[in-house]
């Protein structure tokens, strides 16, 4: 009689773990969410250039009372443009968006804003991507929402849909605002 080895044992017990972590893993509580280092903590320094004649911003708008965003984007950005009304939208209401154009070319970056609005309160630019490695950004658009004591409450990767205005960065805003 041939003898069994126990390795023929190995597959269906790789197959039942690698079952039971993808079952867990269906019942995060937001699986499409990135973690943020972040959230939760001082809002991480401002390293910006000019960006034409705008105005720039540093740690201390970040820092000052009241609710503001910060929003990373550039004009080679597609979503950064489906994004863009939301953004005015928000501005017209009165909250203040901090804009970082990131790794673009000032004269696309000034075109783009002239083309569909400005809706920064202060913006600068952040060519090298220094300030977004220390913000921890994983691609453009993306949107922080500060509370008024600098600190971040979240960061939101990818584009404000008016879904996500509602559900995601309203409820956020309200929550700064406590």
């Amino acid at each position: 009689m041939a003898r069994v080895s126990p390795l023929v044992a190995l597959p269906p017990l790789i197959f039942a773990g690698l079952a039971v972590l993808f079952y867990t893993g269906m019942f995060r509580e937001n699986p499409d969410a990135l973690p943020s280092a972040v959230a939760g903590e001082p809002a991480p320094p401002v390293a910006l250039q000019p960006l034409g004649d705008k105005t720039p911003f540093d740690d201390a708008a970040l820092r000052a009372p009241g609710v503001k965003l910060v929003n990373f984007w550039a004009s080679w950005c597609a979503p950064c443009r489906v994004e863009h009304p939301k953004l005015e939208q928000l501005a017209d209401e009165g909250i203040p968006i901090y804009g970082v154009n990131y790794k673009d070319e000032p004269d696309k970056a000034l075109r783009f804003l002239a083309e569909l609005g400005d809706p920064y309160t202060a913006i600068g630019a952040d060519g090298p991507g220094r300030m977004a490695l220390d913000w921890g950004l994983y691609g453009v658009p993306e949107t922080y929402v500060i509370d008024g004591d600098g600190t971040v409450v979240l960061r939101f990767a990818g584009p404000i849909t008016e879904s996500v205005l509602e559900n995601t960065i309203r409820p956020a805003i309200a929550a700064a605002s406590e």
